[in-house]
């Protein structure tokens, strides 16, 4: 039985592999176990502590939560604004900045390779005249033949080829620490994104019904104002005929005036409001006046509004994932500077060709090869190191912090929501109790006007009182739309997924 033995060299070079392979498995730094629990009881509840007791109900609300209210040109405004809007856009190239970053950070595991050539030709100088000055004038024959001789050597010619590589080994985790905070930061950035399409479509959203009550307030204050001006041709007639007075009239016109006063300030709202929609859709001042100008009553409010549990909001609220995504990262970079403790091992290699004629670089001889393993341990760093991993550990702290305060906030975000849809459902119903009462009064007390029962100062004051309990109406109604709006911002709805 033969049996075939190592050199010395050869034992020492398993080994090195060995011994590499072993460690290349061992990761340093604290592993990553999630995100803190915070307020688990409120988490855990089946509902949020300030639902109210109608309006709502506990079932999975729909991400494109807009196309509840039934209005096609709110949908079409906020999909224009997802697909137009700038921010949007720079939120988008920043996920692409961070993805690139990761793709870079991966290839760190990789070896580098790079390849060179060369080629030289280099002609040696004429040496004949000083050859001839420090040579006697009895060896003037050799020096002839030497400068000859000089004079017929050729020029030099090199070429050279080859590759170089190098790898540094991971023995310790280093690099996958890096691309595994790396990799978390994108995430994070990812769920930027997405907290950027919640914003945008609750913001599109407020403009519109922004937009759409100053319009219906607008047109109430015209009604209003043609309204008194009728009755202004009334009191002028019954003063003609003897009935009214001058102080009348007086007292008529300035109520008309007034009406009329209210018309300036909408009308500049309802232009901000279109102007506010543009840019939010990527578009220049003035480019929906055509589409939107005209009045339009307010989107209409569902029954009831679908919302999810106290769990189901953490799962869905672009931002806490950002902050879990970002607590992540920082927990890795602490075993990224922890590897530094360690050595480090690189291997260098070469291969190349060098001859005097290209055609002979692929010959056997003219072939040169090197390879070798690079140590290198930062022994004495003055602390350096271990300054940067404390560092990494008080980021740590401070992502653990920020994220249990967004926690924290998205619950009383979503709860404040909650309770102020509540009583504003609550008071739209009263303020719709009080626009109708105030319709009645106003429509008995023309009559009672007109039959010579009552005076103008009481029609003057029934009209003043129903106009304002239409314009609030409208506006309570605006600002329940709103707070629709505003709850399912906080539950993080209207987000979808970023392309890879």
């Amino acid at each position: 039985m033969s049996r075939t033995c190592l050199s010395p060299p050869r034992v020492v070079l398993v080994a090195l592999i060995a011994t590499i392979t072993a460690l290349s498995g061992c990761t340093v730094g604290p592993d990553y176990r999630g995100a803190p629990q915070v307020a688990n009881g409120a988490v855990r509840a089946n509902t949020f502590v300030r639902a109210p007791a109608a309006g709502v109900t506990p079932t999975h609300a729909p991400s494109k939560w807009w196309t509840t209210l039934g209005d096609a040109k709110l949908d079409a405004l906020i999909d224009a604004a997802l697909a137009h809007n700038q921010d949007l856009h720079a939120a988008q190239a920043r996920l692409r900045e961070s993805r690139a970053q990761l793709q870079q950070q991966r290839a760190q595991e990789l070896p580098t390779v790079s390849a060179d050539a060369a080629a030289l030709r280099m002609r040696e100088p004429d040496l004949s005249g000083l050859q001839s000055l420090q040579q006697s004038n009895s060896n003037a024959s050799s020096t002839n033949q030497n400068a000859n001789a000089s004079r017929g050597q050729g020029p030099l010619q090199l070429y050279s080829a080859g590759f170089d590589a190098s790898w540094e080994i991971d023995l310790f985790g280093g690099t996958r620490r890096a691309i595994e905070a790396a990799s978390a930061q994108a995430e994070a950035v990812d769920a930027d994104l997405a907290d950027t399409q919640v914003s945008l479509a609750a913001e599109v959203a407020q403009a519109y019904i922004g937009l759409r009550d100053q319009q219906q307030r607008l047109a109430l204050a015209n009604q209003s104002a043609e309204l008194e001006q009728q009755t202004l041709a009334l009191i002028r007639q019954r003063r003609a005929r003897g009935v009214g007075t001058d102080a009348d009239v007086e007292r008529q016109t300035t109520q008309v005036e007034t009406t009329r006063a209210t018309l300036i300030p909408l009308d500049e709202q309802i232009t901000e409001s279109l102007d506010q929609l543009a840019l939010l859709t990527g578009q220049a001042p003035g480019a929906l006046d055509s589409e939107l100008s005209a009045p339009a009553s307010l989107p209409s409010l569902p029954a009831t509004v679908a919302v999810d549990d106290p769990a189901t909001l953490l799962q869905q609220r672009p931002d806490i994932r950002a902050a879990e995504r970002r607590l992540a990262s920082s927990n890795a970079q602490i075993g990224e500077h922890t590897a530094d403790l360690f050595p480090k091992v690189t291997m260098l290699g070469f291969i190349g060709a060098n001859a005097s004629d290209p055609g002979h670089l692929t010959r056997k001889s003219s072939l040169t090869w090197l390879g070798v393993p690079y140590l290198q341990w930062d022994v004495l760093d003055f602390g350096r190191t271990r300054s940067a991993i404390r560092q990494a550990e008080a980021s740590r702290d401070e992502a653990t912090a920020r994220y249990t305060q967004t926690v924290l906030a998205a619950l009383q975000d979503a709860n404040n929501a909650l309770s102020r849809y509540g009583h504003q459902r609550d008071s739209v119903a009263r303020l719709q109790q009080i626009e109708a009462s105030a319709d009645r009064s106003a429509t008995l007390m023309r009559q009672r006007y007109g039959a010579g029962a009552s005076s103008l100062i009481d029609l003057l004051d029934t009209e003043r009182e129903q106009f304002s309990a239409q314009q609030n109406l409208v506006e309570g109604q605006a600002d329940l739309l709103k707070d629709f709006v505003s709850l399912q911002k906080s539950l993080g709805l209207g987000w979808t997924p970023a392309a890879r």
